[in-house]
């Protein structure tokens, strides 16, 4: 009878894990199938050879990925999407921070502000990237500039500043990334308004009663509690703007030039233009590596000032 019992129970027991595991199977198949086998794939290509219509791979080992190391072209692609990510940091990043201080305060319709200043992320990039194309165009027609930042300098008679501003190697990445900075600072102004919120208030009447201004408080009080989530919105914003691709191929087009180059658009031309697809997946590799390096870096100092704070 005891035997019984305990073979139902282990029945019993076995039916209901097998029940659990039924229902994160359809998970775990979408996972394998569209994110385990595509990465096996990438790996696998990155040491061979291929163009991508024959059957054939060359197996050549790290040979990709030590020419990657010599490719100055590469790593000038890099330097232009850290160029991005910085002005982003800086720039995007401040705006942010500044519109979530004003939405925090008790300030007249602060619900459409809050509305108006999360449009910029909704909208599509490749919109986003034609409208600033034609807003920064450098043509003439019937002797008068197409673009309407040259239009209105011209009218303004200041004639000594148009530009061709996405042609000149000295302006054109400028303008993306502070086209991408205006693009996404509506996330990082949704986080940290949500973050000026959790701030007890109490802090506050604290200080106003010892006599601190605005400036003190903000200094002792609002930036010290957001210091995690500032880490948050790097980690999102380096993330965002290093894989910056579509902004830049709507805005520049399909002719990239030499100095508006970032990685992905690397990767596509050693796609597309080339036909090496191993080279492309090995180049996938090391940017995916740096991302990855980048972000867990940042996470570490995150978790360690909780920590600190925490003390």
């Amino acid at each position: 009878m005891a035997e019984t019992k305990a073979k139902r129970f282990s029945f019993l027991e076995f039916k209901g894990t097998a029940e659990n595991y039924l229902f994160i199977f359809p998970a775990v198949a979408i996972f394998a199938v569209f994110y385990i086998y595509p990465f096996y794939e990438i790996l696998n290509l990155s040491f061979h050879e291929w163009d991508g219509i024959g059957l054939t791979r060359t197996f050549i080992g790290l040979g990709n990925f030590k020419e990657i190391m010599q490719d100055k072209v590469w790593w000038t692609s890099m330097w232009h999407a850290g160029y991005i990510t910085l002005i982003a940091l800086i720039f995007q990043n401040a705006l942010a921070f500044g519109l979530a201080l004003s939405c925090d305060r008790d300030i007249r319709a602060r619900k459409f502000y809050r509305v108006v200043f999360y449009l910029p992320p909704v909208l599509s990039e490749v919109v986003v990237g034609l409208i600033w194309q034609w807003i920064l165009h450098s043509g003439i027609q019937s002797g008068e500039p197409i673009g309407l930042l040259n239009f209105f300098l011209t009218k303004a008679h200041l004639n000594h500043l148009v530009h061709n501003w996405l042609s000149d190697p000295k302006t054109a990445l400028t303008c993306i990334a502070l086209v991408h900075s205006w693009k996404g600072f509506g996330w990082g102004f949704i986080i940290m308004l949500a973050g000026l919120q959790t701030i007890d208030r109490q802090l506050y009447e604290a200080a106003r009663v010892d006599g601190a201004g605005p400036f003190r408080t903000l200094k002792d009080i609002t930036i010290p509690m957001m210091v995690p989530v500032f880490l948050m919105v790097m980690i999102l914003t380096i993330l965002g703007s290093m894989q910056v691709f579509v902004l830049v191929l709507s805005m520049v087009g399909q002719g990239l030039v030499y100095h508006t180059e970032v990685p992905v658009t690397r990767i596509l031309l050693s796609m597309t233009g080339l036909s090496r697809f191993g080279y492309a997946c090995a180049q996938g590799i090391v940017f995916g590596f740096i991302l990855i390096v980048s972000s867990f870096t940042l996470n570490k100092i995150s978790k360690r000032f909780k920590q600190d704070e925490a003390r």
